[in-house]
């Protein structure tokens, strides 16, 4: 045996989604150091940078009713100190300062020697592979995200136009299923506002035929959604094939030229089940129908493990064709009420004036904790899988159940420590739970979960 990747071994440490804000070096509690080491003692970790990496000169914020996440340069070296050492860049809040964001983002990551993939300065380096050299072998990462504006995607250059800096998008399309008496009221609803003939003067103008779908006898469309008859009501969804078969392809390039590819998908999308009752996204516990059969493509094309992340909850685990596939990983560090400002279109959504600041801004948003992130427990809950294989097949997948500081002030919560007792059995159980429909058991050892593999 001439190199140690012939082994066929390989631990991989994986986490959700990162949103730095503030140094992560000053601490040491034992549990705190504990993580950590998880980290390091992996031969490659990964995780979700779900922010813009940017001094406070490059880029303008875009408007968004979330949280416009900005990361100073200097923190990427506190990720290395963590031990992350690969980084997806696909998510909507890669995007938060313009096209000029994206760029410091790259830039900042390139200077600190970080391989990354999902965003870059065109759709062909948004869409390629991030590589990374271990002693264990070379890993390759493709990411994509399904949450984004159009206008966030990138886009390549011709030989007339520069491309568009951006990220790597998995589109997709939703269609709900109504009773004949729906669709009725639904197509008389087109008509009488004069939605349906302003689809008509649509199609005699500029826009493509997939753009302004046609109602038939048995479908409308409407408002950007497409509604069919059935006999009851439902939804699906499904996701769009160019942007499949593109992300597929880079999968299988980085299957050739790597040893391992891990597939990260960030997915803000939920199932139909719990549409109708759920209070709040805590209680939708269903992956989207093209998340799953997506993630079962990427598995096909060659991934080994499929990251998933970006609905700030954990969701089930999947063990397809002997690769675990990670729904949703939940957050790892949750920072984003420290960053230092808010556009000024964040406080006037709330009747905020000039005068007011961002702990101000950031109470009026959550009602003091009582709504949003603050007030649930399990946007605070998350998980960090250790994947091991041997001779080139999954070995082993361990769960550590992760904690952020639920209920405490602003300047402690949002990094993670490994939960124990009580917070660990909870948060283990939950995705007990949400895997049991994949067919997915595991064991609780102490404080970390244990897959029972096929």
């Amino acid at each position: 045996m001439l190199y140690e990747a012939e082994q066929g071994r390989i631990k991989l440490a994986l986490v959700g989604d990162m949103m730095l804000s503030r140094a992560l070096r000053p601490y040491a509690e034992q549990e705190y150091l504990a993580l950590v080491e998880l980290l390091r003692g992996a031969d490659a970790s990964f995780g979700n940078l779900e922010t813009t990496v940017r001094h406070a000169h490059e880029g303008v914020p875009n408007f968004t009713q979330g949280t416009p996440m900005s990361t100073p340069p200097a923190l990427l070296e506190d990720l290395k100190w963590m031990g992350v050492d690969i980084v997806s860049v696909a998510n909507n809040h890669a995007t938060d300062y313009g096209v000029s964001g994206v760029l410091a983002s790259l830039a900042h990551l390139e200077q600190a020697g970080i391989p990354y993939s999902g965003a870059g300065r065109t759709l062909t380096e948004a869409r390629r592979p991030g590589y990374l050299e271990t002693g264990a072998g070379r890993i390759g990462l493709v990411s994509a995200t399904s949450f984004f504006r159009p206008w966030n995607r990138a886009a390549d250059a011709r030989s007339d136009s520069a491309g568009r800096p951006g990220i790597n998008p998995l589109g997709f399309s939703t269609s709900y299923t109504v009773d004949d008496a729906a669709l009725e009221a639904l197509k008389r609803i087109s008509e009488e506002l004069g939605l349906a003939q302003e689809q008509v003067r649509h199609r005699s103008q500029f826009y493509a035929p997939h753009e302004v779908p046609r109602s038939d006898e048995d479908s409308v469309a409407l408002l950007g959604a497409k509604f069919r008859r059935g006999n009851a009501f439902g939804m699906s969804t499904r996701v769009d094939p160019q942007d499949a078969e593109a992300n597929l392809r880079w999968i299988r390039e980085a299957r050739k030229q790597a040893d391992w590819v891990v597939f990260s998908f960030h997915c803000h999308e939920f199932g139909s089940a719990g549409r109708r009752t759920a209070p709040t996204d805590v209680e939708l516990e269903e992956s989207a129908d093209f998340a799953v059969a997506f993630a079962h493509a990427a598995v096909e094309a060659g991934a080994h493990v499929v990251a998933g992340h970006g609905p700030h909850l954990t969701m089930g685990v999947e063990v397809y064709r002997g690769a675990p596939i990670f729904y949703s990983l939940g957050n790892f560090i949750f920072q984003n009420e420290t960053i230092g400002a808010f556009p000024a279109e964040a406080y006037g959504r709330f009747g905020l004036g000039t005068e007011a600041t961002p702990s101000e801004f950031l109470d009026a948003r959550t009602g003091n904790d009582t709504r949003g992130f603050p007030a649930a427990r399990e946007f605070w809950e998350g998980c960090l899988a250790t994947c091991q294989f041997e001779a080139g097949k999954l070995a082993a997948v361990h769960l550590y159940p992760v904690d952020m500081g639920f209920g405490r002030p602003r300047a402690q919560r949002g990094r993670p420590m490994l939960a124990r007792g009580e917070s660990a059995r909870r948060i283990l159980d939950r995705m007990a739970r949400l895997s049991r429909p994949f067919g997915t058991r595991f064991s609780i050892e102490g404080d970390v979960g244990v897959l029972q593999l096929p």
